[in-house]
């Protein structure tokens, strides 16, 4: 099938819109005509070569759709259907088999540009693109997906804007549903307010939580935190922000959510906790990165959490996000920035400055 795709070709380069040829698809795969797709952060690490994908690739791993075509032995979905693409399993390990995909023990299939038997979706005459990105590569007008990674969408919903479902709004979302599991009355904050964090805003006003406290070094983002229900706002290039938390609380954070990936900010979203409070970790760090912590800010009790994904189970929560954006209790649509397909190069630079919170490109 002929489809056009934005392709990078060097490190931190512009991606170009070029024809390309993707693969039939094989008796478990599914061809999806996408309509929309997130710029996620991990796509532009990858884009920085920090995730050492060969060149050229295509990126995008937040798109949504329509199935214009399904393998023999797809049954999950039919033609016509609207789809988020998520990330990719092997469905078999334990994991897996015990409902815990996150975890998936191939989980580094994602990142490697090629299908799980390591053959190519993507080429250019003679040229092998780098693709499955997220078994996905959904930079492009059409993306070849595992049935395993599509989740059936509603079609009362415009699809186009459902993509970052399927990567940092869900993660962000279940970092505080599933992750935390807040009572009513709870305190948290959330360090890095990108879509990602936002996300979890939303999550804990859902979930009724009482104290939640944005906390980043960009005005314009800590205002938009308590538009979206945030209490309180810190910019920590201002104040001492484990003091100003340990005043708004009294006696610690419940909860803490890093999204930065940034050893020292890590270390503050620790040492905010009260005794027994725990700490997610959703945000990526390069692979070398070591995170030191002084005796003292653990002993008392406190937890740190590996969050990947969200800890949820995509094809069971994300339709119950839906389901919340249809009640008016999630309204991730506000964070929503959207650009035609000849315009991906603009997006990213405005997510990179900070001038659209979540950039959704539609091909």
């Amino acid at each position: 099938m002929k489809i056009k795709a934005a392709v990078l070709r060097e490190k931190s380069g512009p991606f170009t819109i070029e024809d390309l040829e993707l693969d039939t698809p094989r008796e478990n795969e599914v061809v999806v005509h996408v309509a929309g797709v997130g710029v996620c952060h991990t796509d532009l690490i990858a884009r920085d070569q920090d995730i050492p994908l060969p060149l050229p690739a295509v990126l995008g791993h937040e798109g949504a759709g329509v199935v214009e075509q399904v393998g023999s032995r797809v049954t999950k979905v039919k033609p016509g259907d609207h789809v988020i693409m998520t990330y990719l399993t092997c469905g078999t390990c334990p994991s897996c088999k015990q409902g815990e995909p996150y975890l998936c023990a191939e989980f580094r299939g994602n990142f490697i540009g090629v299908r799980p038997d390591g053959s190519h979706t993507l080429k250019k005459g003679d040229e092998v693109i780098s693709a499955s990105w997220f078994n996905q590569s959904s930079f492009a007008t059409h993306a070849l997906a595992l049935d395993r990674n599509v989740i059936k969408a509603p079609d009362d919903v415009p699809i186009e804007m459902l993509g970052p479902l399927g990567c940092g709004i869900m993660t962000g979302a279940g970092a505080v549903f599933q992750g935390f599991h807040p009572r009513v009355g709870t305190s948290i904050a959330v360090f890095g307010t990108g879509a990602l964090g936002m996300s979890a805003i939303l999550a804990a006003v859902a979930c009724g939580c009482t104290k939640i406290v944005a906390v980043d070094i960009v005005e314009e983002r800590l205002n938009m935190a308590i538009g979206f229900g945030a209490t309180h706002a810190i910019n920590p290039s201002k104040v001492d922000v484990v003091a100003e938390i340990q005043k708004i609380t009294g006696v610690g954070l419940n909860f803490s959510l890093d999204t930065t990936g940034n050893m020292k900010v890590i270390a503050q979203a620790v040492a905010s906790l009260g005794g027994g409070g725990v700490c997610g970790l959703a945000g990526l760090a390069p692979l070398d990165s070591e995170l030191v912590l002084p005796y003292p800010t653990i002993q008392p009790g406190r937890n740190i959490k590996g969050i990947v994904m969200g800890t949820v189970v995509p094809d069971v929560f994300v339709p119950q996000l839906i389901e919340l954006y249809k009640l008016g209790r999630f309204p991730f649509d506000e964070m929503l920035k959207f650009y035609n397909f000849d315009q991906i190069n603009q997006g990213v630079e405005d997510s990179l400055r900070g001038k659209a919170l979540k950039v959704v490109i539609r091909p």
